[in-house]
């Protein structure tokens, strides 16, 4: 099963090395766009329809084929998202802006052909939520936990609970931390689009950097993984499911529910526990979360269920009794 085909390659090196996508970035777009290329073949029934969706070789498939595509054929293909593959709006409108970028190149860029079946897609509307996150004593129970863990990584663990909590870092950002990013109580960290920002650490963050820093001077460490703050005992940089691991491991030691809770939202909970109790204005969280538009942030200006009852509560009719006449 080849998971690629030339236009799809030439379209990942523009990625690359013109729009500067992060490698995280160009992995997810190839990856949709493969998905609905392969969703097609079947579709068209060009291969067995008894195939598995991620079977499809889509090695084939050409300029030819890709011009051919229509809109209706993109409406189905998120019909089948949403009906076969349960995804949400969010996710498919991930897929859309995949097809959109790649359709765009094709049509636009290269003018390999004149039709782009993208133009008049509307991405799928998303309910508005408020982010699932931490109250302040799910935030110190979990920080507890991992302080206490009886694990040989404890001081690792607990460092990189102690980072997401206070600095609000994407888990991409916390796993490519390198020793020559902190630099007194600064860190560098690369966000989406390759897009540098400084972090600034907090006393904290500060000691347990130290703390753990003391445990991995211990660590053979390989050659590969020499500036790497985050390393495993093997002596390599963490993986990304390594950290998401251990702290669900943290999560579940703290009591908290794995299935609601994850590294994304210590994420959340660290700008919400600062827009709440720090009382951080929108533009300095937008700056300290590395949003490129402050309409991202403004999710985490939901006020919870203790303050609207105290709002309403407070309202000075709430205890008025009219006068009988």
């Amino acid at each position: 099963m080849i998971n690629s085909f030339p236009i799809l390659d030439e379209y990942e090196n523009y990625m690359l090395a013109v729009l500067n996508r992060s490698d995280l970035t160009v992995k997810n777009y190839k990856g949709d766009i493969v998905m609905f290329f392969r969703y097609l073949l079947r579709d068209k029934k060009l291969v067995s329809s008894s195939m598995e969706i991620n079977e499809i070789d889509v090695s084939d498939v050409d300029l030819k084929f890709i011009s051919k595509v229509k809109t209706n054929d993109i409406f189905a293909f998120l019909i089948w998202l949403s009906r076969e593959q349960n995804l949400n709006a969010a996710s498919r409108s991930r897929k859309i802006s995949s097809l959109r970028s790649f359709y765009k190149y094709c049509c636009v860029k290269k003018h390999y052909f004149e039709y782009n079946p993208t133009l008049e897609l509307e991405s799928p509307k998303k309910n508005k939520r408020s982010p699932k996150y931490l109250t302040l004593d799910e935030s110190k129970a979990l920080i507890d936990s991992a302080f206490n863990a009886p694990t040989a990584t404890n001081e690792r663990d607990y460092c990189i609970v102690i980072l997401f909590l206070n600095c609000g870092m994407r888990l991409a950002e916390l796993r490519g931390i390198n020793l020559t990013d902190i630099h007194g109580n600064i860190l560098t960290v690369i966000g989406k689009g390759n897009k540098e920002r400084t972090v600034y650490l907090n006393d904290a963050c500060l000691e347990a950097i130290e703390e753990w820093l003391k445990v991995r001077s211990t660590y053979k460490i390989k050659p590969s993984a020499k500036n790497a703050l985050f390393v495993s005992k093997r002596g390599l940089r963490l993986s990304e499911d390594m950290i998401q691991i251990g702290v669900k491991n943290l999560l579940a030691m703290s009591g908290l529910d794995t299935k609601t809770y994850s590294v994304h939202k210590l994420r959340h909970t660290a700008a919400t526990l600062m827009y709440k109790y720090g009382h951080v204005d929108l533009r300095s969280l937008q700056t300290i979360l590395g949003h490129a538009n402050v309409s991202t942030t403004q999710i985490y200006t939901h006020v919870d269920d203790d303050l609207l009852h105290k709002a309403v509560e407070s309202n000075p009719l709430s205890g008025y009794k009219p006068t009988e006449e």
